[in-house]
């Protein structure tokens, strides 16, 4: 079995509070459906691109595979193993497998903490090594993993003595002192200056080859998905609209939304500053989402009668999925 990670299907659905005047009136309750239906797959030593803008269901979908929120329906299967009705030590263990990147190297470090306890809190929490030296050792080398060096003087330095770019390499090497097979990386760069964004994105990269890691990376920026990912999920409104290969996808994208992702991407070519971009979205149309059929209804300028109805994941060609009318399944 080559897959690390297999979704069937996961849905989550948040309810919207409902006022007093609705209650009386007992009109139904409603829902943010947060991740509606996705299905994905991750191979082993591989990094599998979830893309999208901000509000698309990306860091629940991340949560979600953690269990740090349980799904609604559908299942995860990790290494071969249905986790998602783990309990107790179980789910401890499955854990100390899957580790998480987070946005924010500001917040996601505990200021009162030496770098050394925040990496080795985990050791901690799942009570791997035999002794606090064999814990300290295991600290060091995953702070020299990340290219923190010296190691030793590293680990006695509080976060506020970091610069942003050093504690996003501390969040790494936290990630990594379990020794997982997974890590979820969510929008792991989008908060650090443009000058040290490429050097965590080559030091993410060649600790996946190194270590054999695999990686979900969330982003909604197209530039860093291409240049870390080997496949690629375009996600809006909850659902995935388009998968692949990500040389595949990103050079000839298929739906209307990843289209206008595309179109949104920055021109860094001087000559080509002048020309007109191609809007693919509708202006002055509402972003409301539909609960049935295609999600992107509203917003698309090729909409049909037919885009009412739910659109399935159909293939392409090289492994190359759309959901979208345009293209006949």
């Amino acid at each position: 079995m080559n897959e690390i990670l297999q979704l069937d299907n996961v849905k989550k659905y948040f309810p919207i509070r409902r006022s007093i005047k609705d209650m009386f009136r007992k009109n139904n309750q409603s829902y943010v459906r947060a991740v509606d239906g996705v299905s994905l797959t991750i191979e082993k030593g591989k990094a599998f691109v979830v893309a999208g803008e901000s509000g698309s269901g990306k860091t629940t979908l991340a949560r979600i595979i953690l269990r740090a929120i349980e799904p609604d329906s559908g299942s995860i299967v990790f290494d071969g193993d249905d986790i998602t009705k783990y309990e107790g030590s179980k789910l401890k263990k499955f854990r100390t497998n899957v580790q998480m990147i987070h946005q924010d190297p500001y917040t996601s470090l505990d200021p009162r903490m030496r770098i050394l306890d925040i990496v080795m809190e985990p050791l901690n929490i799942h009570n791997k090594s035999k002794s606090k030296q064999e814990r300290i050792e295991d600290v060091l080398g995953s702070l020299e993993e990340v290219r923190l060096e010296p190691a030793t003087d590293i680990a006695e330095k509080f976060p506020n003595m970091l610069s942003g770019g050093q504690r996003q390499r501390v969040s790494i090497a936290r990630s990594l002192v379990l020794k997982p097979k997974l890590i979820l990386a969510d929008e792991p760069v989008s908060m650090l200056d443009v000058s040290v964004r490429a050097e965590i994105l080559e030091l993410m990269k060649n600790l996946k080859d190194r270590l054999k890691l695999s990686y979900l990376y969330i982003t909604h920026d197209l530039s860093t998905a291409r240049y870390i990912g080997d496949e690629i999920g375009i996600m809006y409104a909850g659902k995935i609209v388009e998968a692949g290969p990500i040389e595949q996808v990103l050079l000839n994208p298929l739906h209307p939304y990843t289209q206008a992702l595309l179109d949104a991407i920055s021109e860094p070519e001087p000559q080509n500053l002048e020309k007109e971009k191609i809007v693919r979205i509708k202006h002055g149309e509402t972003r409301d989402r539909p609960h049935t059929g295609c999600r992107f209804i509203h917003r698309c300028l090729y909409s049909m009668d037919i885009c009412k109805s739910d659109p399935l994941l159909g293939g392409e060609e090289d492994n190359h999925y759309v959901s979208c009318f345009i293209y006949p399944v």
